[in-house]
């Protein structure tokens, strides 16, 4: 446009387009050209020059606009919204719009026009808002669309987990972590471990509708499940769902799972691992250097947003991690036991309970047993089916530590068949030392007695 007035300015000096164009840097056949549309404004050069800069040029270019559409281009405007709502639809390609397009208006745009016209209203549907976020205003999460493959040493099987993805928009800070499979109790457990990773907990919370996380998806008030209410509560935070099919609510863990393939899975790719621990402990020392690694064109890191300005300002942690547990009841067998039927997994608890009718709670780390509201044992939980029970460390160290010193041993030497007195004895007398190695040897010495396949059924 400064050209433009330039060449107005000279031509009210009556400077030829010649030298016009010499001193524009232009060719005189464009100084000609502008000329051409100056003289068919019907305006005189003062008038021109004293015009705004919008007014100069929708005169001088839109002033040979056709004024009127033509029919096919009524006829495709018209056609715009069946053909967008048709393109949506999954397998609908451009080329077989356009040909059934053509079928119905032989005398239609041709491809390239009908395309530039089709990619013109899908880009005003695509458009993009810009959001501020606040500091530990929101977190969100989703799984990765692909599950990290990884190698398992052991058995040189291929192995495949579903991957999880938390991420604070403000500061684009990320945990990322491979769960055993995606059920709800996983879910929530690494939902615990990210908000322990940050060391704070944000305002809210905000995913898809995974079933894990929403119990009936709805687009203003979506019903959450009991189990996530309740995680709610313990760390005092607000839950929020995206819409169905709207990935772009969530836009800040949309491109943290693109990010974690590039960071994570990629250098992973060509590791073995001896089992899931090591894997996520490999994934969080990459996920340190993307945190740390400074941002393009930015001075700063996501962990440096994060300490400065979002770490401060985020809920302090409950004293108790939130924990899922889970109650059944069981009865005690013949040999001390009860069995926990999810895991199909026996658990000792002291003898005088034979027959007796027990409650189990159990979340993921530990199994508790009560009988009449009052503990009666506590163990590690171990998902070994039943028939293979805990090994004599474990056994022989529950049985000391929740019950008297050497009553456990007494039980097992009395479910053994043709053991002398003088082993008895000396077996009693060794289990009741403090070296933990001790027990190898007495394994050994009731294996040579049959035990465990050799034992008295008693009850």
């Amino acid at each position: 446009m400064l050209q433009i007035r330039r060449i107005l300015q000279m031509l009210v000096k009556n400077i030829s387009h010649r030298q016009i164009a010499r001193a524009i840097h232009m060719s005189r056949n464009t100084v000609d050209d502008y000329a051409k549309k100056i003289d068919q404004t019907g305006k005189s050069l003062s008038d021109l020059i004293r015009l705004s800069d919008g007014e100069l040029s929708d005169l001088l270019y839109n002033a040979h606009a056709p004024q009127h559409e033509s029919d096919r281009q009524k006829d495709l405007k018209e056609r715009m919204e069946h053909l967008l709502a048709e393109f949506s639809r999954r397998h609908v390609t451009r080329w077989l719009l356009w040909q059934e397009y053509r079928v119905e208006m032989p005398d239609g745009y041709g491809y390239t026009q009908f395309c530039e016209r089709l990619n013109t209203h899908l880009q005003r549907q695509d458009m993009v808002m810009h959001f501020d976020h606040i500091p530990g205003a929101s977190l969100q999460f989703d799984f990765a669309g692909d599950d990290l493959i990884w190698l398992h040493t052991p058995s040189g099987v291929m192995k495949k987990n579903p991957v999880i993805v938390f991420v604070l928009p403000f500061s684009g800070y990320t945990y990322t972590e491979a769960l055993p499979s995606s059920q709800q109790q996983y879910v929530f457990m690494d939902m615990t471990h990210c908000i322990e990773y940050f060391g704070g907990v944000p305002q809210s919370m905000k995913s898809d509708n995974m079933r894990q996380y929403v119990l009936k998806p709805d687009r203003y008030e979506p019903a959450f499940t009991v189990l996530c209410d309740q995680w709610a509560v313990h760390y005092d935070t607000a839950l929020m769902a995206a819409r169905v099919r709207k990935p772009r609510d969530k836009p800040s863990v949309e491109n943290g799972v693109n990010c974690s393939y590039t960071r994570i899975y990629a250098p992973m790719r060509n590791e073995s691992f001896e089992g899931l621990t090591d894997v996520n402990y490999r994934m969080l020392a990459l996920l340190d250097e993307h945190n740390r690694q400074r941002l393009q064109k930015r001075p700063y890191s996501r962990w440096d947003q994060f300490t400065h300005h979002e770490k401060p300002v985020l809920k302090s942690l409950p004293l108790e991690p939130f924990s899922i547990l889970h109650q059944t009841r069981a009865k005690v067998q013949g040999n001390y036991h009860v069995v926990l039927g999810e895991d199909m997994h026996q658990y000792s608890v002291p003898p005088q309970y034979f027959g007796k009718e027990t409650t189990v709670v159990y979340d993921l780390m530990e199994v508790e047993i009560f009988h009449d509201y009052r503990r009666i044992a506590i163990h590690h939980r171990d998902r070994t089916p039943l028939g293979i029970l805990p090994s004599m460390n474990i056994c022989l160290q529950n049985t000391v530590n929740i019950y008297r010193p050497g009553a456990g041993m007494q039980i097992i030497l009395g479910t053994v068949q043709g053991i002398s007195v003088s082993i008895r004895n000396w077996l009693l007398s060794v289990f009741c030392l403090p070296d933990p190695s001790l027990s190898k040897l007495i394994i050994v010495v009731l294996e040579c007695y049959g035990w465990p396949t050799n034992m008295a059924m008693t009850g």
